[in-house]
């Protein structure tokens, strides 16, 4: 049986940073003390968060607009040059920079694409200029097909580039959980392309007639997690359920991750869906949860800041309002702490520094940082 833990807050009375208007909060947790000190706040709803190689932060905030953030918490105005956004579930969503951004200088978005028929999951990248307030010649490299409902969410969104150099790019199911099983569709998948959008050769689908080149898995209702575990190499991501059944998957190519054929959860009517052991076919997902902890952005932890965190995962949690942090041997789960943070965090992510970066999804959000409290 995994424990779960759960830390405690003891708010603690300190010198409030300078660009941001709440004081540091020291918390207890089962390996280290932490105070979780605001970086910048009033943001409207942040949901991506990438370092530049000096580290500053570039944060998009989901109703279109991408900031440079200061490690002091400085907030610059809103970038030129990003591209129109359809708002609601969707807006401008995930942000990464390129591994090569000192020779190139690209910044990649995800983003709600309004179309003339709907919206749906979009792909782009522009250049960075010189004094650093606008993207430039901004070029759209994937769009998801088919075209969703305006009113519907589940746009997926999350980029990560792979130690290879590759793109991955989630899509959710759009309230359509058929195409998810549908590899003529980018419904419901995981998408790996090249950093200009040009379709990798050794992709699994890549000859597969009828299906779609860019497609790395199928089967997911809506991931907003994805991390390569430094250890093994592996890609993980983390997905929603419908009424329960939160899922953490390790990702290999052209698998069929089981969305909505089976789920750890529900219908949202209450009605029972197959549990995975009814599928050999199909991949079970490597933890899920029942109910729902709803949790976004996931990070592994390789920095020396809490040496007692090494190796483990992290994930955003929103409705759960909490850090979950889960303890591993290799591929398998073996424990679970819930940091409660009190708000709905959307992202964490490793600064170059060590310390852990979180993204709180309020219409006044913040960046946070833990750091050791010692």
């Amino acid at each position: 049986m995994i424990r779960i833990l759960v830390a405690t807050a003891a708010v603690v009375t300190l010198i409030l940073h300078p660009a941001v208007a709440r004081p540091p909060e020291r918390l207890s947790t089962e390996k280290a003390e932490i105070v979780v000190e605001p970086v910048a706040c009033n943001l409207d709803h942040p949901w991506g968060l990438a370092f530049l190689p000096d580290g500053r932060m570039l944060v998009t905030e989901r109703a279109g607009r991408l900031r440079i953030v200061s490690a002091g918490g400085q907030v610059s105005p809103p970038l030129r040059g990003t591209p129109p956004v359809h708002t609601g579930e969707g807006g401008l969503l995930d942000v990464a920079v390129d591994p090569n951004f000192s020779e190139n200088r690209f910044i990649y978005l995800t983003y709600g694409e309004p179309r003339e028929s709907g919206a749906a999951t979009a792909a782009g990248r522009g250049k960075l200029n010189s004094d650093q307030t606008a993207l430039e010649d901004f070029q759209v490299i994937f769009r998801q097909h088919p075209v969703g409902s305006s009113d519907a969410g589940h746009f997926g969104s999350r980029l990560l580039f792979a130690p290879d150099g590759k793109l991955f790019i989630s899509t959710g199911d759009r309230f359509n959980p058929g195409l998810a099983q549908d590899l003529s569709t980018d419904v419901g998948k995981l998408i790996r392309v090249n950093p200009d959008g040009s379709m990798p050769s050794d992709n699994p689908f890549a000859n597969h007639e009828g299906a779609r080149p860019e497609i790395w898995s199928y089967g997911h209702r809506n991931i907003q997690g994805l991390a390569v575990q430094p250890e093994t190499g592996a890609l993980w991501a983390g997905e929603f359920g419908p009424t329960g059944g939160d899922e953490i998957n390790i990702i290999e190519p052209g698998r069929n991750y089981g969305w909505p054929l089976v789920s750890w959860g529900q219908h949202m009517d209450g009605s029972a869906i197959p549990r995975p052991p009814a599928r050999l076919d199909l991949d079970d997902a490597a933890y899920h949860w029942s109910p729902s902890i709803s949790f976004s952005g996931i990070a592994f932890y390789s920095g020396s800041s809490f040496p007692s965190w090494r190796g483990n995962l992290f994930l955003a949690g929103l409705t759960s309002q909490a850090v979950i942090r889960l303890t591993l041997v290799a591929s398998r789960v073996t424990g679970e702490e819930r940091i409660p943070m009190g708000e709905r965090i959307r992202q964490v992510v490793q600064g170059p520094d060590g310390l852990l970066y979180l993204l709180t999804d309020e219409d006044q959000g913040c960046i946070l940082r833990f750091k050791p409290g010692r």
